[in-house]
Formats: C-alpha cells, sequence, structure tokens
C-alpha cells in the first residue's frame, strides 16, 4: 500500500498542470494569432484613413472656416463644376493614353529586338532599365535642364542639326510642354514594359516559330498568328499596370512646370494637390480623390476584366 501511494504521489508530481481555458483558447485560434498583428497594423493604416476620408468628403473640413458641419454632396459639386478640376480630368486622359501607347509601343520594339541572343546582349539590356531605377523627381529635375531655355543644350543641338537657330520654348509654350512631360515620362517607363513583355516573349514555345517557318510563313504574319495571341495577357497586364500608374503623374510636373503656365499643366494629381495642400480646401479636395478613384477603378477594372478572361481561354 505504501509503495503504490508512493507510485500515484510520484505520478502526480510528474504529471503536466491542466490547461487553462486562455490556453485551449489559444492553441485553438493559434494561426489567427499570429495574423492578427498585420490585421491590426493594415485597419490603422488603410481602412480607418479610408473611412475618415468618407467623413470629410460630406463635411465643412477646411482650415480657412471654423467647425465640420454636414455639407452632403456639395464638395462633390464643387470639383464637378470647377473648370480647372475637368481641365485636370482631361490632360490626365490625354498624357496617360498618350505615355501608355507610346511607351508599349518602345516596350515592345526593344523585347522584339532583344529576345533574340547576341554579343553584349546583357550590357545593352542593363543600360535599357537604367530609367526603371531613378526616381521620377531626378528624372523631372533632369529633362528641365536638358530643356530650359536659354541654357538647356536641346535648343541649341536641333539648331545645329537643322541649320538654323531653335528658341523653342519647351518648359513654357503649347504644345511643346506637353511634349517634354511626355519625353521624361516615356523615357523612364519604357522600360517597365520592356520588361514584361520580354518575358512574356520568352516564354513563347520557340518550335511554333519553327513550325510557322516550315510552313513557309513571313515574319510579319508568325507575329500576328503567334507572337500576340500567346502574348495578349502579358501585353493587357502591363497596361493595367502602367496606366494605374500613369493616370497618377505627379511628380515630373511639379518639378518641370509646377502646373503652370497657369494652369495648363494641372493633372488630376496635382489639382487635388494644390486645392488640399495649396489652398487647405481638404474636404473639396477629398471629394475629388473620390471621384477619380471612382473614375480609375472603373478604367482599370474593365482592363482586369478582359485580362481574366483573355487568361480563361
Amino acid at each position: 500500500m505504501a509503495v503504490s501511494s508512493g507510485l500515484e504521489q510520484g505520478a502526480r508530481v510528474g504529471a503536466l498542470p491542466p490547461l487553462s481555458a486562455f490556453s485551449n483558447w489559444s492553441d485553438r485560434n493559434f494561426k489567427w494569432l499570429l495574423i492578427a498583428p498585420a490585421v491590426i497594423l493594415i485597419l490603422a493604416l488603410s481602412v480607418y484613413p479610408l473611412l475618415f476620408s468618407v467623413w470629410v468628403a460630406f463635411v465643412n473640413y477646411d482650415f480657412q472656416v471654423p467647425g465640420h458641419a454636414f455639407v452632403g454632396l456639395k464638395n462633390f459639386s464643387l470639383v464637378i463644376f470647377d473648370p480647372v478640376a475637368r481641365w485636370s480630368l482631361a490632360l490626365t486622359a490625354m498624357l496617360s493614353a498618350a505615355n501608355v501607347i507610346l511607351e508599349f509601343a518602345l516596350g515592345l520594339a526593344l523585347a522584339l529586338a532583344m529576345v533574340r541572343n547576341f554579343a553584349g546582349r546583357g550590357l545593352v539590356m542593363s543600360i535599357i532599365i537604367v530609367p526603371l531605377f531613378i526616381s521620377p523627381v531626378i528624372v523631372g529635375q533632369a529633362w528641365a535642364l536638358l530643356l530650359q531655355r536659354p541654357f538647356g543644350p536641346t535648343n541649341y543641338i536641333l539648331g545645329k542639326i537643322i541649320g538654323s537657330e531653335v528658341a523653342i520654348g519647351w518648359l513654357t509654350e503649347s504644345p511643346w510642354i506637353y511634349i517634354s512631360l511626355i519625353l521624361a515620362d516615356v523615357w523612364q517607363w519604357t522600360p517597365f514594359m520592356f520588361v514584361i513583355l520580354l518575358a512574356g516573349l520568352t516564354s513563347i514555345p520557340p518550335n511554333l516559330y519553327e513550325a510557322a517557318e516550315l510552313d513557309g510563313v513571313n515574319a510579319w504574319q508568325a507575329f500576328w498568328a503567334i507572337t500576340v495571341p500567346h502574348l495578349a495577357p502579358m501585353m493587357l497586364l502591363a497596361l493595367a499596370f502602367r496606366l494605374l500608374d500613369a493616370v497618377k503623374l505627379f511628380d515630373t510636373i511639379f518639378i518641370m512646370t509646377g502646373g503652370g503656365p497657369g494652369t495648363k499643366t494641372y493633372t488630376a494629381s496635382f489639382y487635388l494637390y494644390t486645392v488640399g495642400f495649396t489652398q487647405f480646401h481638404l474636404s473639396q479636395a477629398t471629394a475629388g480623390s473620390w471621384i477619380f478613384l471612382v473614375l480609375t477603378a472603373i478604367i482599370v477594372g474593365l482592363l482586369v476584366r478582359r485580362l481574366l478572361r483573355a487568361e480563361a481561354q
């Protein structure tokens, strides 16, 4: 009896204590506890500001007017009926379309030229993608120095080429000011299109082109019959990503033109910046941001839907 009681006492001493209710709950929900900090951080940094901006868009949140009275849709109407806002939206659409189309065409041409191996291919590709790693602010400053009249070298070089003096106001006169902005953007972001399209081209099986060549198909016919269908998803992906970024054009405009002369180079982003952080009409700027967000989401949503449809086929 003494021996058995001693064994029982030893078993009780060596046994693990029973788990508490909290320990059982934490064991069952361990995976959710691991992601809880990330979820809380996302809610704090994105969801809360988003909900706060909805409230700001419907109240009078202006540094020049005390109080935050509810004004309904007044802030949205101020943006909709503002001619500068309409012009900035039209200019954003024009510049975005021009930039994306030119970057796509040049990127595709470069990708087609670089898809084959040749001596020095790696060095050339490294040079091509350098603009991607440069800050847009630096790009804008560099192009402003190149195009500035009378100290920039652009007019001088053009004058030497054509044999007569050139005095183009690249940063002050229309349409040259828009051409300048397009040049700077295309120079920086064409490598983005090039990288994505080159990745798509290298994934196309070479035997398709070999079979087409045996059947007597020329290069142009092979491009439309083989390259375009296989590259279409990557094309749409590149266009969607680049368009989503192009509509936010701000950095180069801020550095190169400052929105001027007047409001001629006001894009949607620059207009919202000016209204919100220069004139301090935060409610109007927030309402304009929501309008711009909805329009952008519709356009990008159409591209993404087309992309998903192409991948499903």
